[in-house]
């Protein structure tokens, strides 16, 4: 059992709020130690795994400057204008049609989001867009609030909804978890599960998107006027 103290640096460093990659370098070398791994033995092991998924971190690298361009240009400021003309729109439900659509396009091997690419330069302004309409001018404990949740509804529609294709690594991931464990299960098999356990992150998300939309209508947080419009 020793050998878990990684997922307790994980639990503590995160519940300190320390910086996450420092906590998650210092779970692996935690790990690799009581494991009887010398030290260089971890570290070679981390420029190892780096090295061979490096284009997966360069696709991420190419990203930022295009984003960060696009911001430049208004398109933040384009988002939060485009949904205050919606009048039905909340934050509560911007942010569930994202976790729908990401959850649908992820089952479907269409990978059109993610926090730099979508959450950041879109989602969010949209989110707090739709706040700002309903509520007026926001409280900064009401801005993060909604980032949060904005970054939840990307992490619920993608974790989930790439678990029911078998087309994407996480499936085949946990296969061999539990192919290691003895226990021998198909692909079509953990796809076909996976359909329940989306869908109750999905009824989970639509219980934190209302519970959401009464935080900010009662300013707990929330905002510091009445109706924008």
């Amino acid at each position: 059992m020793i050998k878990l103290i990684g997922i307790v640096v994980i639990a503590l460093g995160f519940a300190l709020r320390f910086n996450t990659l420092l906590v998650v370098l210092a779970a692996g070398i935690a790990t690799g130690l009581v494991a009887g791994m010398s030290f260089n033995e971890i570290m070679a092991l981390f420029g190892k795994y780096f090295v061979e998924n490096r284009y997966m971190t360069l696709t991420v690298l190419l990203m930022l400057p295009v984003v960060g361009l696009l911001e430049r240009y208004g398109l933040r400021e384009r988002a939060e204008t485009l949904i205050k003309r919606a009048q039905a729109a909340t934050t509560g439900r911007v942010l569930l049609l994202y976790t729908a659509v990401r959850q649908v396009s992820v089952a479907l091997g269409v990978n059109i989001g993610g926090h730099a690419a979508m959450v950041r330069p879109l989602v969010t302004p949209m989110a707090e867009g739709a706040a700002r309409a309903k509520h007026g001018e926001l409280t900064p404990q009401a801005t993060q609030l909604i980032r949060a949740n904005a970054s939840a509804a990307e992490n619920v529609g993608n974790f989930f909804g790439e678990d029911t294709v078998f087309a994407v690594g996480a499936v085949y991931l946990i296969k061999g978890v539990l192919e290691a464990q003895g226990v021998n299960v198909g692909v079509w098999s953990l796809s076909l599960w996976g359909i329940p356990t989306a869908l109750v992150a999905f009824c989970t998300m639509w219980w934190r998107a209302r519970v959401l939309d009464r935080r900010l209508g009662r300013g707990l947080p929330g905002a510091t006027g009445e109706g924008g419009q």
